[in-house]
């Protein structure tokens, strides 16, 4: 599968700089849904590991991620600017898994967007690896209020 953006490219669409930039490659991407791959839980400075190891809640900034960078990705396509949000709430979350550190194949993320209005919008997100399905869960974001807006 080819690569629509690289790491780079995906830095510029969401607001987590340098190593918390959590995904690598942008895979494919349309109206609703984006799909990325990561090989960065291995890495022993993951800036999310504690005492070592990365936690299957780390999931969620993984699917959230996911879903900055789709909404980044349209907004660049229609020529605007990036809005920022704010993650509100996750709901109907699974974990197949404890920890990721341990996973020898990249993490693949499906992120698609359920609900998109004027203040935010509503996201299923899913986490394979390797096949396997690892997390999935749905969660919704606010956008920030516009500067100088109310």
């Amino acid at each position: 599968m080819s690569v629509l953006l690289d790491r780079a490219g995906l830095a510029a669409l969401v607001p987590h700089g340098g190593a918390m930039c959590l995904w690598d490659e942008l895979l494919a991407a349309d109206q609703t849904t984006v799909q990325l791959r990561t090989q960065g839980h291995r890495d022993a400075a993951h800036p999310l590991r504690r005492d070592g190891e990365l936690a299957a809640l780390h999931l969620i900034e993984y699917g959230a991620q996911a879903m900055a960078v789709h909404g980044g990705w349209l907004a660049r396509r229609a020529g605007g600017g990036v809005r920022p949000g704010v993650l509100v709430a996750v709901r109907e979350v699974e974990f197949a898994v404890t920890r990721l550190d341990d996973l020898p194949a990249p993490l693949e993320g499906l992120a698609t967007r359920l609900v998109a209005g004027e203040l935010g919008w509503v996201y299923e997100f899913r986490i394979v690896s390797a096949a396997r399905e690892l997390a999935r869960g749905r969660a919704s974001v606010i956008h920030r209020a516009e500067p100088g807006g109310a």
